[in-house]
């Protein structure tokens, strides 16, 4: 007989803590029904899908599926890829064949306005109104506020983008972070600067204003470095107009290339702006360093 399934529904973008409400529902329903915890994402944003209009996310799919997991402590999690038959679906099938036929689902929960099936039709009140008519029990989680305002994927963007990083990790309940793989640079911090690891973080990013960042580094092996991160096109040294993320580990002596890493942006601490030499731009990394290390502690 197939295990039974409390599903939590969402996309999840960045994993806040208004998904964590639902997430620690999730959990605590499933101890009651002796049932497995999950939670429902899609691979790829399912209004990018429908519009064709790029939307920046706080997380890929991986990061979502590691902060579900690390954070909550809900170990499965499907990942549906979104596509045209999904997009048609209508929303009682939804429910009714993929959540309880196919993962066999005996409670679900949503947020107070969660929107599922074609057209997005499907509302948390028919949610709930299905589930009672087909005795799947269900929780709609209201909205979640912090200092006033609702906690949200779209209103803690806008706070990394005005480089508010310690209310946007208020709101997320966690630093934000960029994970990607160390790819080789053009080696003018090593040579002329200070060494730096290149972030292949990927397309589609929500980031900061260009400039410097107190951060924390972890290692593959999940050691940790307090770190200086640059997210900028380097116009002291000549970039060539492409937008990097590069980090300087403090403390740190080694090749980290092909190294999958993660960075949590802590604190925005100034503007990219084009320095007169390599050598005063130097000295302002040094006062960088500086800084950074004394955030962190």
């Amino acid at each position: 007989m197939a295990e039974k399934a409390v599903i939590a529904l969402g996309f999840f973008d960045g994993v806040h803590i208004g998904h964590g409400a639902l997430l620690r529902r999730t959990a605590e329903r499933a101890r009651e029904l002796g049932a497995a915890p999950m939670a429902f994402t899609f691979d790829r944003s399912p209004r990018e899908f429908v519009t064709g209009v790029p939307v920046p996310l706080l997380t890929d799919v991986n990061e979502r599926c590691a902060l579900i997991r690390r954070l909550y402590g809900v170990e499965r999690v499907i990942v549906a890829q979104f596509d045209r038959a999904l997009m048609t679906m209508p929303w009682r099938d939804f429910l009714a064949d993929l959540l309880v036929g196919e993962h066999h689902a005996v409670w679900l929960i949503a947020g107070h306005d969660y929107r599922f099936g074609y057209r997005n039709e499907g509302t948390a009140e028919l949610l709930r109104a299905w589930c009672a008519e087909h005795d799947v029990g269900c929780d709609v989680i209201p909205k979640v506020e912090l200092d006033g305002v609702t906690v949200s994927s779209t209103y803690i963007r806008s706070l990394i983008e005005a480089g508010e990083l310690e209310r946007a990790a208020a709101f997320l309940g966690h630093p934000y972070a960029l994970s990607g793989t160390v790819v080789p640079g053009r080696h003018i911090g090593s040579h002329e600067l200070v060494p730096t690891v290149n972030l292949a973080a990927g397309p589609g990013r929500v980031l900061p204003p260009r400039g410097v960042c107190a951060s924390r580094t972890y290692l593959p092996d999940g050691s940790a470095y307090a770190s200086v991160t640059n997210v900028g096109v380097r116009p002291t040294v000549g970039g060539d107009g492409s937008l990097s993320v590069e980090t300087h580990l403090i403390g740190y002596e080694g090749n980290l290339y092909g190294a999958e890493l993660r960075v949590e942006l802590l604190r925005f601490l100034r503007g990219e702006r084009r320095f007169d030499s390599v050598e005063a731009l130097r000295r302002q990394i040094e006062r960088d360093i500086e800084q950074s290390s004394k955030t962190i502690k």
